[in-house]
């Protein structure tokens, strides 16, 4: 295996299935995974058939690992700067270039996969892609950090209903959720990584806020989520709205104040958090069949 250096300039002298194994890691596999999945539980329960949940499923894999790819290639250098280990490209497993190649090939396969779920849902679909890759080419050192993950998670829901039949257009509180989840996503994935982004010149939003400010609003977006979801369909919000609106503010709280002590229960909240807004945005009416 080769050093980190050998890695970023020349690429890796690993094996094939290492560098295979490389891909894998650096493709950011768990946003990938749950993103992935949200979006075919999405397609599901708005009624697509067989073929077109398994197409949109595809068109939204490929997207994401494009991202994921970019963003480890694009990072290379900073993630080597500030020695976080664990990376594949950072520890030589695989080289640059592989990875750049790779996320240009899984963004082809994205754009053909989601123009051939019809024009204007491949269309929002692409745009929500691109958003992602100017974070990571450009925007995730900015103020407008928030924006992309808004943007992208935004167009998720948009996606699913523009490739049903009649591409009608999901409910505004359905697309609303799907944003301030992203703007939540945005806070808990670089929370955990603040310091290490700071020190190598990254001063998006977040950082801008600092370990405390993201750490308060951290839970903000993702109850307002809750909020949207259980209030914003017509007609009662059931029995089971107030109630999981009730827990995802409690658990807010909790964490908010444990996390003064321990880092890491600001984000298990958020998490938790999350869990309930994307359990009542598949159990409500989800406004996109």
């Amino acid at each position: 295996m080769g050093t980190p250096e050998q890695s970023t300039a020349d690429g890796p002298t690993a094996s094939w299935a290492d560098r295979v194994a490389g891909l894998a890691g650096s493709c950011h596999p768990g946003p990938v995974v749950a993103v992935t999945a949200l979006t075919a539980a999405l397609a599901v329960t708005a009624g697509q058939s067989a073929a077109r949940c398994l197409l949109t499923a595809a068109a939204v894999l490929t997207g994401q690992l494009s991202v994921g790819w970019c963003n480890d290639a694009f990072d290379a250098r900073r993630d080597l700067a500030a020695g976080r280990r664990g990376k594949p490209v950072v520890d030589g497993t695989v080289g640059v270039t592989d990875v750049w190649v790779a996320a240009y090939a899984a963004l082809a396969l994205c754009v053909s996969l989601s123009l051939a779920c019809g024009l204007r849902a491949g269309a929002v679909h692409l745009t929500g892609v691109a958003a992602a890759w100017a974070y990571d080419l450009r925007l995730k050192a900015t103020v407008w950090s928030w924006a992309p993950y808004a943007v992208g998670f935004a167009a998720l829901p948009a996606f699913v209903a523009l490739a049903l039949p009649g591409q009608p257009w999901p409910a505004w509180w359905v697309v609303t959720a799907g944003a301030l989840l992203g703007v939540g996503a945005h806070l808990g994935d670089v929370l955990p990584d603040m310091r290490g982004d700071a020190a190598t010149g990254v001063r998006g939003w977040p950082h801008r806020l600092g370990p405390d400010g993201t750490r308060l609003l951290l839970p903000v977006p993702l109850v307002a989520a809750s909020a949207v979801l259980v209030l914003g369909p017509a007609g009662p919000p059931g029995r089971w709205g107030p109630a999981a609106l009730a827990v995802a503010g409690l658990v807010a709280v909790a964490g908010t104040v444990l996390g003064h002590r321990w880092e890491r229960a600001a984000f298990a909240a958020a998490v938790a958090v999350a869990v309930v807004d994307v359990a009542l945005l598949l159990v409500r009416d989800t406004g996109i069949a």
